[in-house]
């Protein structure tokens, strides 16, 4: 009787043994070709922008958790991309870096092409302790620059997260504003004196 059982239960388990190759045999669907056919009448020119370049390529396979040496080429990758302004000076005027954390507009289809863009960053950020709306998806940003102490270093570091979040956090999803040419250089100061300086509401 004892070895009838034994009989019944591999016959049980034997198919379950075999699915696993089955699914195994099958391709694996290519992420990319969906992702573009979704894409019927691209503008002229945007047919790029779906496209991913390798750190995009990397952070998609490994689900934004890339291996030790993908991390640092990535790093230092992106880090060559950044643009410090000429005269060394990463402050902006934090009145119009407000303006840009506010916008919103700027990059889609039916945006008009001179009309100037912005960050969007409270979709992301508390920033200015005043503000009521604000997303979570990113760490809030009050009294940023304070609790540096308004480091020049750390500044820079703000730039360069502005600018292209790769270079200082590989695979992060914050958009790399500067490297895209979203956002002017200029426009990337404005936005680290948001941050940094000591008058900006986002230090009160």
């Amino acid at each position: 009787m004892r070895n009838i059982f034994i009989l019944a239960a591999a016959l049980a388990v034997g198919p379950l043994v075999a699915a696993p190759s089955l699914a195994q045999d099958k391709p694996k669907p290519n992420v990319e070709t969906y992702f573009k056919a979704m894409f019927k009448k691209l503008p002229e020119g945007w047919e790029t922008r779906i496209v991913q370049d390798e750190t995009q390529r990397i952070c998609s396979e490994t689900r934004n958790q890339p291996s030790p040496a993908d991390f640092e080429k990535i790093k230092a990758r992106e880090a060559a991309t950044v643009k410090f302004p000429e005269d060394g000076n990463v402050l902006g005027d934090w009145k119009k870096g407000a303006k840009i954390a506010q916008n919103g507009r700027g990059g889609q289809f039916s945006d008009d092409a001179t009309q100037e863009r912005g960050g969007n960053c409270y979709a992301c950020h508390q920033m200015a302790k005043a503000e009521l709306s604000y997303g979570t998806l990113g760490p809030s940003l009050t009294g940023y620059g304070a609790t540096r102490k308004f480091d020049k270093e750390a500044a820079r570091q703000a730039y360069a997260k502005v600018f292209n979040a790769q270079s200082v956090q590989p695979c992060s999803n914050m958009p790399r504003f500067g490297h895209q040419g979203f956002l002017s250089v200029e426009q990337v100061k404005d936005l680290t004196a948001y941050l940094m300086s000591p008058d900006s509401p986002v230090n009160k």
